[in-house]
């Protein structure tokens, strides 16, 4: 991912928009007004990147990344957003600039804790939760288990269990197997950063065209900066396998119960290309959570709150405006 969130669409005037899958510079400067900062926990230290709300007062929203990803992946939707909500994208633990946990637990549970620590620590809650894939499914559960910190849920092509998965996912999944990583990394140590970003971006991406040769070429920087760090691969299988293991649950651990327990105001956003999160899920999904609308882009792929984030930022906006309009009617006072 770029360290500086350049324009990666060919329109130089379309918000920036950053390829997932990388690591964010350690570097604590940032483009656009954004600032980072690091919140220690016990046994856990998080990353986060906030997104400064255009005056103060405005209720808080956090952003969680998917597999392989990190907090950069909100850097197009995020200022866009600024007008409405004060918003932290956070790394999860081992992604991004966010190091492994102490306790090695890289299960759905185990990232939706540490999403709920920070939650707590910061008493920031309730906020405008966001998920996209891995991230997603993070959320539902916080969402599920924690109602009192959520207002509203937005979820990005959320990996809620699909069997079979669609064929394009079988790879992904994959990783999740014991050894698989390592032969992957042996099978392909003499590819280039380029045809790593490459690879993500066609697999992420519903149109890779629109990429923008400077900010493939910073992508591609990034990339090479994630391969050197140490548990880069670890970090991966094991929350590859997190996902494999909260598929397998049933009964009223399942993530799809989990979904139904949902009380917030859901935004479900699906795109027609996603080769990792099959588009047919969106009428489940649509089903399960209770409070919900759907918004289907037949041209994104996996992650459209980084290909159509003004898309995304409208839907969102829509929401949001009707959970204000109802909440300010059921306060004291309210028609």
């Amino acid at each position: 991912m770029p360290s500086t969130e350049p324009s990666l669409a060919g329109d130089a005037a379309s918000p920036a928009r950053t390829p997932p899958g990388t690591v964010p510079p350690s570097s604590a400067a940032a483009a656009g007004g954004v600032r980072r900062r690091q919140v220690t926990l016990s046994g856990l230290t998080l990353a986060v990147r906030e997104h400064p709300a255009a005056r103060a007062g405005l209720p808080p929203a956090v952003y969680v990344h998917g597999l392989g990803g990190s907090a950069l992946n909100w850097g197009g939707l995020g200022p866009l957003l600024a007008g409405r909500v004060d918003g932290e994208a956070v790394d999860l633990p081992g992604f991004g600039d966010s190091p492994p946990p102490d306790d090695g637990d890289y299960s759905i549970s185990g990232h939706a804790r540490a999403v709920i620590r920070y939650l707590d620590a910061g008493a920031r809650g309730p906020v405008h939760l966001f998920g996209n894939s891995l991230g997603g499914t993070i959320v539902t559960r916080v969402a599920a288990l924690r109602p009192d910190l959520v207002r509203t849920l937005t979820l990005v092509s959320p990996a809620l269990p699909e069997l079979p998965p669609q064929r394009t996912a079988v790879p992904t999944a994959l990783l999740a197997v014991p050894g698989v990583t390592t032969l992957f990394a042996r099978l392909t140590r003499d590819w280039t950063p380029e045809q790593r970003t490459r690879a993500v971006l066609g697999l992420c991406y519903g149109d890779p065209s629109r990429v923008s040769p400077q900010g493939f070429a910073e992508h591609a920087r990034e990339y090479a900066r994630r391969m050197r760090l140490p548990y880069h691969w670890d970090a991966m299988e094991r929350s590859a396998r997190g996902v494999v293991g909260a598929y397998t649950l049933g009964g009223q651990h399942s993530l799809w119960r989990l979904a139904e327990r949902v009380l917030a105001p859901t935004l479900l956003i699906y795109g027609g290309r996603d080769q990792l999160v099959s588009f047919r899920m969106a009428r489940r999904a649509k089903g399960a959570f209770r409070h919900s609308r759907l918004l289907a882009l037949p041209a994104a792929g996996h992650v459209a709150m980084m290909e159509y984030p003004e898309v995304v930022a409208r839907a969102f906006t829509e929401l949001l405006d009707e959970y204000e309009t109802g909440a300010a009617e059921a306060s004291p006072g309210g028609s």
